[in-house]
């Protein structure tokens, strides 16, 4: 429901033309972008205590622990990796006009865009808002943020920190519900950053398609983790179990389903070391200070339902903790083995704390697997042996990847996040962030005496240069 907080509809349109007209006054140089980006990391820095507190109370329950590794250290990361980079990103470019132009020399500079619109989820609302909008004010633009209605105390938060760093002219904030999102979704920015479920992605670009608003859409999907059949699956254990119940499975790249070429006994053997990884991560959840809760009741029960429709069906399910609370939105870490393409967590992102597991006979069976569906926003291979590596990479498509292990690519600055088909388009984090939200403007300068003078008719008379130039 919305609340005398939130953004009143009607306000939206005015607040970006103010954004547009300042920036438009005064478009951010150097200086500015890089003074900013050290005030929001210090006053980021100062605040993560109550950043944490903020999401843990949205939450129900959130790892403090994880808050500060998830929605702090990787937006201090990225700011620290903007400022570094600024100065060398925003100088003109050279590139070769080619013989055909001489003596025209030829150049790229990168000029911002204007006001981007920056559209923030709920799993990780501290993030996925700071880290696209550090970006666009590296960039040199104003930026517009919409934080999820389901996290609004993250969402004060924010206000109360850019509202610290920035005058409300160059960053503001709009709050509401789905109605405000739409609404937000429709104005004509001259970049839109959207991170949430497909669903939603497709919505936003038919919102943005009558201004033809260019779009980032971090989306999801299923996104499988390969295990052969030489890799031991103690390792794996270890690292599923990191990316799956980090955030309680809350997490866009989250592994949402294994394929583990083996037979039963090895898929059995995976289990076990799962249920270790469990018992000695959480315990039995009684006391689970480092386990996070679904965020509200409406995931709770969706993730139910699933877990209810596979008992439905028959299949195998394995609860790896006994504690399992509706009451505090406590899911137990949760394993469905063998499950058909018909049972509904094969069908949708699960987007929790559930990991199906299916044996497949060979690794050919298993990249078939992955080929039949969607492409997915990331892919885990697990392999010792770097030949089955290789034909996992060159055989299948996501939007990124981490070798043996799970989630880590997300965090590495200098690699483009984005996904593909289904799970997104275009990308951002470090230079692909800056260069997506900013005009690579080509420019060609042409000396006194051009070559160009000569490339008029009767063209009799330069036969010979037009020979010469379709050689």
């Amino acid at each position: 429901m919305p609340t005398d907080a939130d953004t009143p509809p009607a306000d939206l349109a005015p607040t970006l033309a103010r954004l547009r007209a300042a920036w438009q006054a005064a478009k951010p140089g150097y200086a500015r972008r890089r003074d900013d980006l050290l005030r929001l990391r210090e006053a980021l820095k100062r605040r993560l205590p109550e950043m944490a507190a903020a999401i843990a109370a949205d939450f129900g329950h959130r790892s403090h622990h994880e808050s500060l590794v998830a929605d702090g250290m990787t937006v201090l990361a990225e700011l620290d990796h903007l400022r570094r980079h600024l100065r060398g990103w925003m100088k003109p470019r050279r590139v070769g006009a080619g013989w055909r132009f001489w003596p025209a020399r030829a150049e790229l500079r990168h000029e911002p865009l204007g006001v981007v619109g920056v559209i923030a989820p709920w799993n990780y609302p501290v993030n996925l808002a700071l880290i696209p909008l550090a970006t666009a004010i590296a960039a040199g633009n104003h930026v517009y943020l919409k934080p999820s209605e389901h996290t609004p105390r993250s969402a004060a938060f924010l206000r109360s920190l850019l509202g610290e760093v920035f005058p409300g002219d160059r960053v503001a904030v709009a709050t509401g519900d789905a109605d405000v999102a739409a609404a937000f979704a429709a104005l004509p920015f001259d970049h839109l950053v959207f991170t949430g479920s497909t669903a939603v992605g497709r919505k936003v670009m038919a919102a943005a398609a009558p201004n033809l608003t260019p779009l980032t859409l971090e989306l999801g999907g299923k996104s499988p983790a390969i295990v052969c059949a030489d890799v031991p699956v103690e390792r794996v254990a270890a690292r599923l179990a990191t990316g799956k119940w980090f955030n309680a499975g809350q997490t866009c790249i989250a592994p949402d389903y294994v394929l583990l070429v083996g037979d039963a006994a090895r898929r059995d053997a995976l289990v076990a070391a799962l249920q270790a990884e469990v018992t000695a991560r959480y315990g039995d959840l009684r006391d689970a200070a480092d386990y996070t809760r679904i965020i509200n009741d409406d995931q709770f029960a969706r993730l139910q339902a699933h877990v209810d429709d596979a008992r439905a069906r028959g299949l195998r399910v394995l609860a790896l903790a006994p504690t399992h609370d509706p009451a505090e939105r406590l899911f137990a870490p949760t394993l469905v083995l063998e499950p058909g393409d018909d049972a509904t967590l094969m069908q949708e992102e699960i987007f929790g704390p559930i990991l199906p597991i299916r044996s497949v006979a060979t690794l050919d069976a298993a990249i078939a697997e992955v080929d039949a569906r969607e492409r997915p926003l990331a892919l885990y291979p697990f392999s010792d042996d770097r030949a089955s590596i290789e034909r996992i990479l060159r055989s299948t498509l996501a939007g990124g990847v981490t070798v043996n292990d799970t989630l880590v690519h997300f965090g590495i600055n200098a690699l483009p996040f984005g996904g593909v088909g289904a799970s997104g388009m275009g990308a951002y984090h470090g230079r692909a962030g800056f260069d997506a939200m900013g005009k690579q403007l080509p420019i060609l300068w042409q000396p006194r005496h051009a070559g160009s003078d000569l490339l008029k008719p009767p063209y009799r008379k330069i036969s010979k240069i037009i020979d010469l130039l379709v050689r």
